[in-house]
């Protein structure tokens, strides 16, 4: 690497030292620095020191022109050195962009984080002395375009996901000069490793059974096979979907959701003596053993009216609530319901607050695809989950 050699006005710096304030000081001696390393560098490009007589010269001075820059400390202003012909480019935007991005993408962190962006504009102003508007930071957002685009369209057929966990989130969208709701599809995995990892997304309207099958076939392009279980609520078009996209997969009602159903339909009073059997039923170590509970629990409070409408439910989703029953006993757990996913919804929706309303569905995919690739590169990428 060439290596340049230049002195500082260090009777200028003297004098801010002397008349300022520290952050001018420290802003005063960026700007010698940068100054003084581009005049060398000119030097070197002309292969000539000023007033230097020289026939290896490539090009002459001319001149300086001045150009605001803005770092970490604030906004300097630098007298950036020109060539008559012009193709001289200093180096030091290019060397400092870095310190720029890092500007730039700690912006980015804080929406992606929650923070508003009339906060980040505030803190902004607070950490360099520069006032950046609302538009601004919104538009810096969309350098994440790229970013999500690549990972939300990622291959997936290079590992194998027998175990998938689906769910939708609405959110509200601005179109056409009105506010509507809109569905977020996101699926996760476990993959043979036992490690977790977010598939996919898709912002689309209403849930239907046309919507799911539109995401399943995205994630299908992208080479995703057909796993062994999926996991889910009850939504009608779901389960019809995932019949009709994946041969030969199972569908597993989501355990918690299916208990919390039943006990919704009983009686606050008197039903210690059923909530205690329905407890024993899912608590049971073997299949059969959870089938033969729960025909005693029906027998037993079948002529009860009471219990009609939990029973009724109880008989008609048992089946599909037991599918992971027919795997291993190590993995049960994992798989019996979509907590893992609820949790990364609350992420989502921790931050989708703060906007409240999208300004239009390509945002709404930013930012959610933003949190989920966050996610994914900082919870799930970092850890055996068992």
């Amino acid at each position: 690497m060439t290596q340049l050699q230049f002195n500082l006005d260090l009777d200028s710096l003297k004098e801010a030292v002397i008349n300022s304030n520290i952050e001018t000081v420290v802003r005063s001696a960026i700007v010698l620095v940068l100054n003084e390393y581009m005049e060398r560098e000119r030097d070197q490009y002309l292969q000539a020191a000023s007033y230097e007589r020289s026939t290896d010269r490539l090009d002459y001075r001319n001149g300086y022109y001045e150009r605001d820059f803005t770092m970490s400390v604030g906004k300097i202003k630098l007298k950036v050195p020109r060539t008559r012909n012009g193709d001289f480019s200093p180096s030091i935007f290019e060397k400092y962009s870095r310190c720029d991005q890092a500007f730039v993408l700690s912006m980015l962190e804080m929406v992606i984080n929650g923070v508003s962006t009339r906060k980040v504009t505030h803190i902004v102003e607070q950490l360099c002395g520069e006032t950046v508007s609302k538009s601004f930071v919104s538009s810096l957002t969309q350098k994440l375009d790229p970013i999500i685009n690549d990972w939300a369209k990622r291959p997936l057929n290079g590992t194998y996901f027998p175990f998938i966990f689906v769910d939708a989130m609405y959110i509200k969208v601005r179109e056409h000069h009105r506010v509507v709701s809109k569905a977020v599809y996101i699926a996760t995995a476990l993959t043979e490793k036992n490690n977790r990892e977010i598939l996919g997304l898709m912002v689309d309207h209403v849930e239907s059974y046309e919507s799911w099958s539109r995401f399943f076939q995205q994630l299908k392009s992208r080479g995703l096979q057909s796993p062994k279980l999926v996991i889910s609520d009850a939504h009608k078009g779901l389960q019809k979907a995932v019949l009709r996209e994946f041969i030969g997969t199972s569908w597993q009602r989501c355990n918690v959701h299916f208990k919390r159903n039943i006990i919704n339909q009983l009686p606050k009073k008197d039903s210690k003596e059923i909530r205690t059997m329905i407890k024993r039923v899912f608590e049971a170590v073997k299949i059969e053993d959870m089938r033969n509970f729960k025909e005693e629990l029906m027998s037993q409070f079948s002529e009860n009216k009471k219990y009609e409408k939990a029973l009724a439910i109880l008989d008609e989703g048992f089946e599909d609530t037991i599918q992971y029953m027919e795997h291993p006993e190590e993995i049960r757990p994992h798989i019996r319901s979509t907590n893992s996913l609820e949790r990364l919804n609350q992420e989502v929706r921790r931050r989708e607050k703060v906007i409240r309303i999208f300004p239009n569905t390509q945002s709404a995919f930013r930012l959610v695809g933003a949190v989920l690739f966050h996610y994914q590169e900082t919870n799930y990428s970092k850890r055996k989950f068992f």
